[in-house]
């Protein structure tokens, strides 16, 4: 699919590049070099997608994502230091969708880009037409990626919704953080496992009474996590 992108990187050179590719792959990319420039032009263009540096001048990527996760639903890719381990959970943690660590390669970039614009494109979720889902008084609704707990409304990253829609339509199975990886983005990657502990710890604090000591969303030691609860129904 055609979108518009914004990149952000005060790199000349890498953003070039990055800007060559997305237009090779018939993307609209729109390049930027600051913090500032990028929520300015974010908030102009309102792009499909966001990739996103962490070090910039101006404002960093942290506080950009932070600002615009609380104005829009826009895609945002971090892209960090591979040392900076604690920029990716904290990227993660304010609601970015991905992040890839530099060095990186091109290709690698775009099929994160792929795989981010498909999953966000209306109607190609493969949960779609599937009814509302639920277990004990967490709701999923797959086709309007909606998540609610005793009615009341609760705002997921599509990372977040991700784990919830693949764990409620099994309850009390345990997933691996590396299948749950795979429902995230599609890749199974043990280097970024540790981001399903994040998306975890989130939803903990969203769907739980006590998230430290967790009723529905539970650790099963050595292995992964489940979701507890009965069967799920649908209606």
């Amino acid at each position: 699919m055609c979108a518009q992108v914004l990149v952000a990187d005060d790199d000349p050179r890498q953003a070039e590049v990055v800007r060559r590719y997305l237009t090779a792959e018939g993307h609209d990319a729109v390049v930027v070099h600051d913090g500032r420039a990028a929520l300015d032009t974010a908030r102009r263009l309102r792009p499909d997608l966001l990739v996103l540096d962490v070090m910039m001048p101006e404002l960093d990527g942290l506080q950009v994502c932070k600002t615009l996760r609380g104005e829009s639903d826009v895609l945002v890719l971090m892209l960090t230091a591979r040392s900076a381990e604690d920029d990716m959970l904290t990227g993660l943690d304010l609601g970015a969708d991905d992040y890839l660590t530099k060095p990186y390669s091109p290709r690698e970039l775009m099929a994160r880009v792929r795989t981010l614009l498909r999953r966000a494109r209306p109607g190609t979720s493969p949960h779609a037409g599937a009814g509302l889902l639920r277990v004990g008084p967490i709701e999923v609704d797959p086709t309007a990626h909606q998540v609610s707990v005793d009615g009341v409304p609760v705002a997921c990253t599509r990372g977040e919704f991700a784990i919830l829609a693949a764990m409620v339509k099994q309850p009390n199975r345990v997933f691996t953080r590396g299948q749950l990886l795979h429902h995230t983005r599609g890749l199974d990657r043990s280097s970024t496992e540790r981001t399903i502990d994040v998306h975890v710890m989130n939803l903990r604090r969203k769907i739980e009474r006590d998230p430290q000591r967790p009723a529905w969303l539970v650790t099963v030691f050595g292995v992964g996590y489940k979701l507890a609860g009965g069967p799920a129904t649908s209606r």
